[in-house]
């Protein structure tokens, strides 16, 4: 059922009871800019510049070596991990930040393999997140005896779950239309069977309460570099159940995951606990850019934070639900939802590259979806209420059929 659309002077009213407004503070955004695609890459925190400073100018300029112990690098995927573990409900011990969601997929669905010895089939949706569908290609071809399996949709996964399945990969959200899946009734079923389930949170960490132990989830990975806002390409986290951690052994064996890294040995013995999951020397710059971003979000209050996405996603779906051309994509319910509205427009990709030119970013996926994440700690009502007038605009101009809105670069 459609809602009525608040007016601007609404929004300015709401804007100014925000619980959440003061921390638009926190962030570096262009003067004028209506900046939403949060999930995608998210804004720059503005303690971030300093933090990264102090790592390169003092930890690595001035202390060097000596920093792997005074500053407590060698622990930093340790460390940063008990940071990101409240955001996903997860007890202390069970997640470290390392390497990038692609890497830390290969290495949880590796694992749940070797936990199932006798079944072999990974299913995962068709839809999913290409880089997500291309490792679990990778790792079936190695593992013998195992394939991958396509889903149509995550409704579908009774048809397929038998006695042969392993595992499944599925997308908390979908990074898509922003359907957002039942976490711990979908994760029930696929143990029922007999399969070990693994999420990718990459979109909804940060957008979101996640409950990863109440869940009884088995094996998850996200990336930090969206809602997280810890930087471009800022460093993935892995979960892994502590149920698992005893027997649970992933081939990426590195050193970093050894018992005794610092004594050199020939063999591999594992660390006990979920450092085994680690593999190699961490990108110090990106892990301490995540450090900083964490000392912002362990001020927010996740419920509230999903009230207002809530809030914001809803006052988006009311202003362009009745524009021409426009398809809303994304569930109108909003246990179904994500923190995006993606719109279906036959031209959509010109229609974002001209939004763009106004100011207001957004991004595109093929072959017809444009997507506006909703980030409530840098984003307001108002701020909404104007990226809808100028999409209205748009599209009742035809300004989008420009050439040059029309010509694509390397990133949509």
């Amino acid at each position: 059922m459609s809602v009525h659309p608040l007016t601007r002077e609404e929004c300015l009213a709401l804007d100014a009871a925000d619980p959440l407004a003061h921390f638009r503070a926190e962030f570096t955004l262009p003067e004028g800019l209506i900046y939403l695609d949060g999930n995608s890459l998210g804004a720059l925190p503005v303690r971030t510049s300093a933090r990264v400073r102090e790592l390169v100018e003092v930890e690595w300029g001035q202390e060097l070596i000596k920093s792997w112990n005074d500053a407590g690098w060698f622990r930093l995927p340790h460390t940063l991990g008990a940071r990101v573990a409240p955001l996903l409900g997860a007890a202390p011990g069970q997640l470290v930040v390392c390497d990038t969601t692609s890497v830390n997929l290969f290495k949880v669905l590796s694992a749940a393999l070797r936990l199932r010895p006798g079944r072999g089939t990974v299913l995962a949706e068709r839809a999913a997140f290409p880089t997500d569908l291309y490792i679990v290609e990778g790792v079936t071809s190695l593992a013998k005896g195992s394939r991958l399996e396509l889903l149509d949709h995550a409704d579908r996964l009774d048809d397929l779950l038998d006695e042969g399945v392993a595992a499944v990969v599925l997308s908390h959200v979908d990074y898509r239309t922003g359907e957002l899946l039942d976490m711990p009734g979908i994760t029930r079923r696929v143990q029922a069977a007999g399969a070990l389930m693994i999420w990718d949170v990459c979109h909804s960490v940060a957008a979101l309460p996640i409950e990863l132990d109440a869940s009884g989830v088995d094996f998850a990975v996200g990336c930090t570099y969206k809602y997280l806002n810890g930087g471009p390409g800022s460093p993935a986290f892995l979960y892994v159940a502590e149920r698992h951690l005893a027997t649970a052994a992933q081939p990426l064996s590195g050193w970093f995951g050894h018992a005794r890294p610092f004594a050199f040995e020939p063999g591999y013995e594992p660390l006990d606990g979920i450092g085994r999951f680690l593999t190699s020397s961490p990108s110090m710059l990106g892990q301490a850019a995540l450090g900083a971003s964490l000392d912002v979000w362990e001020k927010a209050d996740l419920a509230t934070v999903r009230a207002k996405s809530l809030a914001l996603t809803d006052l988006f779906v009311s202003l362009v639900e009745q524009l021409d051309g426009i398809e809303v994509v994304t569930p109108r319910e909003h246990e179904r939802r994500g923190s995006q509205i993606a719109l279906r427009h036959s031209d959509g990709y010109p229609v974002v590259q001209a939004l763009i030119a106004r100011g207001v970013v957004g991004d595109f996926r093929a072959p017809d979806l444009m997507r506006f994440g909703f980030t409530p700690l840098y984003l307001s009502y108002t701020e909404v209420w104007d990226a809808a007038r100028h999409l209205a605009e748009v599209l009742e101009s035809g300004e989008w059929r420009d050439e040059r809105f029309n010509r694509r670069g390397e990133v949509t």
